[in-house]
């Protein structure tokens, strides 16, 4: 009678949620049951609670200091970079706790004459170099040429690179960088300076020249009234999560936005002009060389206030590993079909039930058409569930299975394997239960 019940369980002719205990099935009284989901009480604690964690990651946003002036008053002094030549002035801008992504900072310096930031490399961050003013020789992979400001050149993972100012008078730099980790960074220096290093008239590594005439008008992120810019690098240029380079100016008497960030947070810096930045209702004056950043999920908009352009350098970091993630469109369609099946399983028989998993369900669901994944999920342990205000189950075990198609999950049902794994599993709980659900999303970051 076990048998037969569970076929029809699992052949998906119940529509709604079924449950099964051990004796049910025995007798052939088996029967289908609706439980309660949701505690009113517990409805309320969770809301306010919700409430509560938006209502502090809202202040912490609003709190926080939305524009960093760029001041060489504040440059501290610095000797022999990475055993590079000479001193700098050098500050911190944006920090690796400023954002949620990836982004590790946004250095800010002054080169001085017949300095510079000697040859190295990193293991697990990209850079991007900036020169704001002057002139300077840029190396990548041993490779040096000659680049006059504004100028842009990305250190992708694992590229040697250095920048060494041969001219008499000093240099204005921007250090941005992206870890595969967050908030670790590393470095291996070279011992090399760069001096009198031999220079390629034509570069052979990648740059861009920060031209107003390049830009466009239309097809970039910020279209909407008036504003021209122009993706540099776009994410096949990096290897971290690091997304995207923009060029952007706005016009007199023009603006950018409202525009929310979805799946990326950017890092602004205001390279001449002045205007207002507005996010989240929260408006204040921009003016040349501030930095800020807009936060995932925030609505930025920027106001040019002044008689000239506004021109501003902007990089984003994907929250994602996968930089072609969509996160702003949901399907019309489901993506899958999942199945979430509990359990309740006896001290005695939890070894057995998770051996059981793992060396006859898993093999049996790997060979069938359409099969896409499975979990085993254990209930934490008393105390630990109470810590987090679960709701009370008896029941201590889950298995979720994905297929493709309901069809494909049906013809699993039918198929011999189905009759060694299912039994296999259900005698070893005194209980279980069902339901079935169409994915209309996923994410996962391994």
């Amino acid at each position: 009678m076990k048998s037969s019940m569970t076929k029809k369980l699992h052949a998906g002719m119940i529509i709604s949620a079924g449950r099964f205990s051990r004796s049910d099935v025995a007798d052939g009284t088996g029967y289908v049951a609706i439980e309660k989901k949701y505690n009113h009480i517990k409805s309320i604690l969770t809301l306010i609670i919700s409430l509560m964690t938006l209502t502090g990651w809202a202040q912490q946003s609003a709190n926080r200091e939305l524009i960093v002036h760029n001041d060489p008053a504040k440059y501290r002094e610095l000797s022999a970079v990475h055993a590079g030549a000479g001193k700098m002035g050098f500050t911190q801008l944006v920090g690796r706790n400023d954002l949620s992504t990836n982004f590790l900072y946004l250095h800010s310096g002054v080169i001085q004459a017949k300095s510079g930031i000697g040859h190295h490399f990193h293991h697990s961050i990209e850079e991007m170099y900036v020169l704001l003013e002057g002139e300077a020789e840029f190396t990548v992979n041993g490779r040096t040429s000659t680049l006059k400001a504004p100028v842009a050149v990305p250190c992708k993972l694992g590229d040697a690179h250095a920048i060494y100012n041969s001219s008499d008078e000093s240099v204005r730099w921007l250090n941005y960088a992206v870890s595969e980790k967050k908030g670790r960074g590393d470095a291996f220096d070279l011992d090399d300076t760069r001096e009198g290093a031999e220079i390629d008239e034509i570069p052979v590594f990648v740059t861009y020249q920060f031209a107003e005439d390049k830009l466009r008008d239309e097809n970039h992120p910020y279209s909407g009234n008036g504003a021209l810019a122009r993706r540099a690098f776009g994410p096949e240029v990096f290897r971290t999560s690091w997304n995207h380079v923009d060029h952007l100016v706005i016009p007199a008497g023009k603006s950018v936005g409202p525009r929310q960030l979805i799946g990326v947070e950017e890092v602004y810096y205001v390279m001449k002009g002045k205007g207002d930045l507005s996010i989240e209702g929260v408006t204040k004056p921009l003016a040349a060389d501030d930095a800020f950043t807009g936060l995932l999920g925030e609505t930025i908009t920027l106001t040019n206030t002044g008689s000239d352009n506004l021109e501003l350098l902007v990089i984003g970091v994907s929250v994602s590993s996968d930089k072609n993630a969509s996160f702003q469109n949901a399907p019309a369609e489901p993506k899958a079909m999942a199945l979430q099946m509990d359990f309740v399983v006896l001290p005695e028989n939890a070894e057995a039930f998770e051996k059981m998993y793992h060396s006859i369900y898993v093999p049996a669901m790997t060979v069938q058409q359409g099969y896409l994944s499975s979990k085993l999920l254990r209930l934490f342990p008393e105390e630990q569930a109470k810590g987090i205000e679960a709701e009370p189950t008896n029941f201590n075990y889950q298995i979720q299975i994905s297929f493709d198609t309901e069809e494909n999950r049906r013809k699993w049902v039918a198929s011999p394997q189905h009759q060694i794994a299912w039994p296999a599993a259900s005698e070893l709980a005194e209980e279980f239960k069902w339901r079935g659900y169409d994915v209309m999303g996923d994410d996962d970051q391994r």
